[in-house]
């Protein structure tokens, strides 16, 4: 019966208005929050990890992610619409399935936000110590400042990430200080980002070489079940990138006219970035090349392993595109752009705090939602009387966030994020067609095209990308659950509002009874 625990539509709804958080985004910002996001992480962070595991392929790796976001998306935008209150994924399975897959969906949600929240504050820090301290000011922090343990991937004589530590703390207190304050941050930032990323391609295109992408799939396009390589292993890891779009639906609570606002945020901002990935894929690898360090056997060895550590640490290798801990800027200089470079080091400093403030919004946003239905303890629901957001929620967050960042590299902690990511997806397309069919009278203002076809391509595509991860990041998905649902059966299952007959219902809807 634990199933049964469905929670109405109309109650979510109706709980959303009365403990609401205030509503000041339109489609334009909506549309910003999601380039904000995905536009950053996987280009300015990942290039490198995806390269190690795909070599040129990278390039069929993003188009592969996108088409299995862009039906995710489809899927989301129905739904998100239909159901427009902060929660994400979390709501829409509680509306649909029930409260336990619910509870689940919601525990993968926040792996998926703090820990890719934490892969961007590393990312970033490479470009703070490459970039800002070591070109502008001839500073070198020691190694044991700047990268964790080497036998957790990090660098040979690491010990602890500081300025990663420093951007994910300086992110968690602004966005306790307010949302449109964030907003408004963010829409510059993102300005930024495509600015700097729209040079790179200008400069790089021209002068790509065809012999640099031979052999375009150095790994294959399949590198095998639970291995982490080829196009298909490194598209689950460049999944992490699009993440953007379902922030978008995150925030739908905090939307203005939501119904036509999130499908516009979540579909066109994945169609702007799906462009800007494959060109940026194209120049980084046309110019100095894109193959992987491979191991003795043939193989690439795994990104984010000690053994890559140690081959990167040799001269020979240090200035391969797949050692690089800021790619693109890299790239630029070793073409002669060294001047540009260090501008677009200096964009991806000044705006993938962006990426990191979007994620840590919407995590502490889905925490929020499972305080407020009564499955995590009512305190963390608390919203600043002045600045009016869940500030309890987001300064533990923000320390979560800081201490995975301190010792973990950045390709680990991606493929941890997409984990939760791709199970999260998956759940929203089983919803949104169990709901065509137990609810096919509610208003759908965007309707999913071709859903018979999409639903299950969506199904289909998040569970090939899961079982492409790197067994050690697939492993980590049930580890966490089984500690989520100790954390249910402990304390959510009897303080849920829902289980004790807590149903709040429209008054004007005299055809819902509550217990």
């Amino acid at each position: 019966m634990k199933f049964a625990r469905v929670k109405p539509l109309d109650a979510i709804l109706a709980t959303a208005k009365k403990k609401s958080l205030h509503p000041t985004l339109g489609w334009f910002q909506l549309t910003l929050f999601g380039i904000g996001c995905v536009i950053g992480t996987g280009i300015f962070v990942l290039t490198s990890a995806g390269a190690q595991k795909a070599g040129p392929g990278l390039m069929l790796a993003f188009a592969i992610a996108g088409l299995i976001c862009i039906v995710a998306a489809l899927c989301y935008a129905e739904i998100a619409a239909m159901i427009p209150v902060a929660g994400s994924a979390y709501t829409y399975t509680y509306s649909v399935m029930g409260e336990l897959l619910a509870w689940t969906v919601g525990w993968a949600l926040v792996l998926e936000y703090a820990v890719a929240a934490s892969a961007v504050s590393v990312g970033w820090s490479g470009y703070f110590t490459g970039t800002i301290l070591n070109e502008f000011f001839g500073i070198t922090l020691p190694t044991y400042l700047t990268a964790g343990p080497v036998w957790l991937g990090g660098a040979p004589g690491g010990l602890i990430n500081l300025p990663a530590i420093v951007i994910a703390l300086l992110v968690t207190w602004l966005l306790m200080i307010g949302t449109s304050e964030s907003a408004k941050v963010n829409a510059v930032l993102v300005a930024i980002k495509v600015t700097a990323l729209t040079a790179f391609i200008i400069l790089t295109l021209p002068k790509a070489d065809m012999a640099n992408f031979n052999p375009f799939l150095p790994a294959g396009v399949f590198g095998g079940f639970g291995s982490g390589i080829g196009a298909v292993g490194a598209a689950a890891t460049i999944f992490f990138a699009y993440v953007g779009f379902d922030a978008v639906s995150t925030a739908a609570e905090e939307t203005k006219n939501p119904q036509v606002n999130v499908p516009i945020g979540l579909i066109g901002s994945l169609g702007i970035c799906t462009v800007f990935y494959i060109l940026v894929a194209a120049g980084a690898v046309g110019t100095i090349g894109g193959q992987p360090i491979l191991g003795p056997n043939g193989i690439p060895f795994p990104a984010g392993s000690e053994e890559l550590a140690r081959q990167c640490a040799l001269p020979q290798y240090a200035d391969m595109l797949v050692c690089s801990n800021e790619a693109l800027a890299h790239v630029l200089r070793e073409i002669g752009f060294s001047a540009v470079g260090n501008m677009l080091g200096i964009a991806a400093f000044v705006a993938l705090p962006s990426v990191i403030l979007i994620l840590l919004f919407g995590q502490t946003r889905i925490f929020f939602v499972m305080a407020r239905d009564g499955l995590l303890p009512e305190g963390l629901s608390k919203i600043h009387p002045k600045w009016k957001t869940p500030y309890v929620v987001t300064a533990i967050t923000g320390g979560i966030v800081a201490f995975a960042a301190a010792f973990l590299p950045v390709g680990q902690l991606a493929d941890i994020a997409n984990a939760g990511t791709l199970y999260a997806f998956m759940m929203v397309a089983i919803a949104v067609m169990m709901l065509r069919k137990t609810d096919p009278n509610r208003e759908r203002l965007f309707r999913t095209p071709m859903l018979w076809l999409v639903g299950p391509a969506t199904i289909a595509g998040c569970i090939f990308l899961f079982l492409n991860l790197p067994l050690e990041a697939m492993l980590v998905l049930p580890a966490w659950g089984a500690i989520g649902l100790v954390i249910y059966y402990l304390y959510g299952y009897k303080a849920s509002h829902l289980g004790k007959g807590i149903i709040e219902i429209p008054e004007d809807d005299p055809g819902v009874v509550s217990h």
